[in-house]
């Protein structure tokens, strides 16, 4: 591949670091970013194709790699640019694999990266293709430029994110290859700035998320006719479970992240969504008002507040005249970041009130993990890139109400911040695992400067 002309060095008022023509890097993050997206890894994965991508890109500059495959088709890579060791390294990554597509509801070819009303459309544009040719156009930067580093910058590219059912990518890295990957911080997917017109106003940084921690409801009673009532129906007995789970009130709780998430939030919104979120934090009956408001209009930021319990499947019976034996419910729990999983569960069975359902954990898919801390140098350099690179932004906290690969960092004390390019509300629609998945082209150079100007700030050396 032809190498782009190395623009350095020039030394930037603005951002207090080494800084590049950004202009001159547009079409090689353009291609890098194209092809990686052109490439299938939806299931059952095939990320080694993605590997053998950046394998040969990342060779060519003179950055040696390592890949780590516990099965062949769904390698990982690790490639490193060493500093000189002073600092704990840095760690970016970004996972190869996407989810799944139906091929006859989308508008263009997934796997085209096809260019269309100045989006880049297609399977991975936004989850999580555009970190992934972030991170590599770092390293490739990073290798050309010759700074001095005080920290190793480590590149992870992962597999199986989505479904990590084999333990093929981060639980496999974390569990046999941790040296590798060892560091003192870690950025990843997970954040990403709102965008109002052509003005970001709002960069979220992941900070915590919740945790899985699914259970299964197991009803029992004795079969027989459908036409004979028993007491001891089991459908009878999970049917009631189920109504009173899911319209349990867990109890609201906040830490560091979503406390700072919401004070931050009320000072920059208007005074009726203002008042809503004050009192959310002022306690008391106002607080529960305010929660109950949350649940009917904004769902999502309700279930940062607690942790949530969902039913989302019912499996009994095998006819329409047979009274089944037994009778289950699933229920998706998101758990808080500090919650005591087993005191959540006897505290769900004392709401259930009935010994004829049983409360099955189903295995964990993520460890618990702690919030990563907001007052770390990481944290402070992402904030500081935010207001530099989008004057006039507020930068939230924020914890994710889903999972990702970061609880295993987490769980290893890697402080991991979730970062991402700028979006729209109105690309609502269009965002990840969606039929018409797509990325604005022109927020994702934005992006890659951004990483760029956090990955430097935080490893490069003051004395150059």
């Amino acid at each position: 591949m032809r190498k782009l002309p190395i623009i350095f060095l020039l030394v930037s008022a603005a951002y207090g670091q080494t800084a590049l023509d950004w202009e001159k890097q547009k079409t090689e993050i353009l291609t890098h970013f194209r092809d990686l997206v052109r490439i299938n890894t939806s299931p059952p994965g095939n990320e080694t194709k993605a590997v053998e991508y950046l394998k040969k890109v990342l060779e060519a500059e003179g950055i040696p790699t390592q890949t780590f495959a516990k099965n062949p088709a769904r390698a990982n890579l690790v490639a490193r640019i060493k500093g000189n060791g002073s600092k704990r390294p840095l760690l970016i990554l970004a996972h190869t694999d996407v989810v799944g597509v139906q091929m006859e509801k989308w508008p263009v070819d997934p796997f085209a990266a096809i260019i269309k009303d100045g989006y880049i459309w297609g399977r991975g544009t936004r989850d999580d293709k555009p970190i992934l040719a972030a991170n590599l156009e770092v390293m490739l930067l990073l290798k050309r430029s010759n700074l001095k580093l005080d920290r190793d910058v480590i590149f992870l590219a992962e597999a199986a994110e989505e479904a990590d059912t084999t333990g093929v990518g981060i639980n496999f890295m974390v569990g046999e290859h941790l040296p590798e990957i060892q560091a003192e911080y870690a950025l990843t997917e997970g954040g990403g700035g709102l965008s109002e017109g052509n003005r970001v106003s709002i960069v979220n940084i992941g900070t915590a998320e919740k945790v899985p921690a699914r259970v299964r409801l197991v009803a029992t009673g004795t079969s027989g006719h459908g036409s004979v009532p028993r007491l001891d129906n089991a459908l009878i007995h999970l049917g009631a479970a189920v109504e009173k789970v899911g319209r349990w009130e867990t109890p609201m709780r906040l830490n560091d992240t979503t406390r700072t998430y919401f004070e931050k939030l009320a000072k920059i919104s208007t005074p009726e969504t203002a008042k809503l979120y004050n009192a959310l934090l002022s306690g008391g009956a106002a607080s529960e008002a305010a929660q109950h408001d949350l649940a009917a209009n904004d769902p999502r930021t309700y279930s940062m507040l607690r942790t949530s319990v969902v039913p989302t499947m019912l499996k009994a019976g095998v006819g329409p005249n047979v009274i089944p034996s037994e009778a289950e419910a699933t229920l998706d729990i998101r758990a808080l970041p500090d919650e005591d999983v087993e005191k959540f569960y006897a505290e769900m069975a004392r709401v259930i009130g009935d010994p004829e359902v049983k409360i099955v954990p189903m295995p964990a898919t993520r460890p618990h993990s702690p919030a990563s801390r907001l007052n770390t140098e990481m944290y402070r350099i992402l904030e500081d890139v935010s207001h530099k690179l989008y004057p006039g932004s507020t930068v939230l906290p924020t914890m994710s109400t889903g999972a990702s690969d970061m609880a295993q960092l987490r769980n290893k004390g890697i402080d991991s911040y979730g970062i991402g390019p700028a979006t729209a509300a109105s690309e609502a629609n269009y965002g990840a695992h969606s039929d018409v998945e797509r990325l604005l082209e022109s927020s994702l150079y934005p992006f890659v400067e951004f990483t760029w100007n956090a990955v430097v700030t935080l490893a490069k050396s003051a004395k150059q």
